[in-house]
């Protein structure tokens, strides 16, 4: 384990012209926000060593190293599911990497459906806290002391100072944004009508099959976590239709300006 990430640093080192402090997953039909990105080097996961495949419509796979605004940024234009087969290991060895590439700030987006009956579609969360209901624990297994402690804490998984930032930057520039917490599920099928009423009866605003492996990874790292949602469908009784992933995609797609803006001034 410490050999691979330490082997594809150094690949990755030797391929970009500066070590930024920032980390940035992209999600589901999110990826343009790479289009702010100058100064891009672009390196595909596929020739990246140790690094999995994104076998999803809507993820590029490509590590982005450039500069948003003015700040050196690393970006992941496209991530790894649990569903897609990959162990926990695999699907978190991204953040891994980006921590011995000296990453100090991850910040984490998704397409999610909402449960919380006040959220419409399209709307922006920020997400303060979560629920894991994946089955593996990406922690489990050896500890190694070098890469985080064996009990990490994750009482603030989502840093307050970020999210208190980004609600300023939300409310100077008029973007309407919602807060709750994220339940992370398996995938890859939509929820039931029923799953929905659990996730909202557990304490979830919003359920996606992504982001908490990271985070829970990030904060064993000692990575700062920012997380935003777009809430791409809503599993609220009487507001529950079919939905399929190029919908999810589009309107992703058509929400991503807000998101990016957002991102781009927190970083600063």
């Amino acid at each position: 384990m410490l050999l691979k990430i330490q082997e594809t640093a150094d690949f990755l080192l030797q391929r970009i012209p500066s070590k930024p402090k920032t980390g940035i997953i992209l999600g589901t039909g999110l990826g343009t926000l790479v289009t702010q990105i100058t100064d891009k080097t672009e390196i595909p996961y596929e020739i990246i060593p140790n690094f999995p495949v994104s076998t999803v419509e809507g993820h590029s796979g490509k590590l982005i190293f450039g500069k948003l605004g003015d700040v050196d940024v690393l970006a992941m234009q496209g991530r790894f599911h649990y569903y897609e087969g990959y162990d926990m290991k695999a699907v978190t060895f991204p953040v891994r990497v980006m921590k011995a590439l000296g990453i100090e700030t991850l910040l984490v987006s998704n397409a999610s459906g909402g449960v919380n009956p006040d959220f419409e579609i399209g709307d922006l969360m920020i997400i303060t806290d979560h629920i894991n209901l994946f089955p593996e624990h990406p922690l489990r297994g050896k500890n190694f002391n070098e890469l985080g402690t064996r009990f990490p804490d994750m009482s603030e998984a989502y840093s307050k100072e970020l999210i208190a930032k980004a609600k300023k930057i939300a409310a100077k520039n008029n973007i309407k944004v919602v807060e709750g917490v994220y339940v992370g599920t398996t995938g890859p099928t939509f929820e039931t009508p029923a799953e929905y009423r659990y996730f909202r009866a557990i304490g979830a605003d919003a359920v996606g099959m992504s982001t908490v492996p990271e985070v829970i990874v990030a904060n064993h790292a000692g990575l700062k976590c920012f997380g935003i949602s777009i809430i791409t469908d809503l599993g609220v009784p009487g507001k529950i239709v079919e939905v399929s992933h190029e919908e999810v995609q589009e309107i992703g797609n058509s929400v991503q300006p807000l998101m990016t803006l957002i991102m781009k001034e927190l970083i600063h």
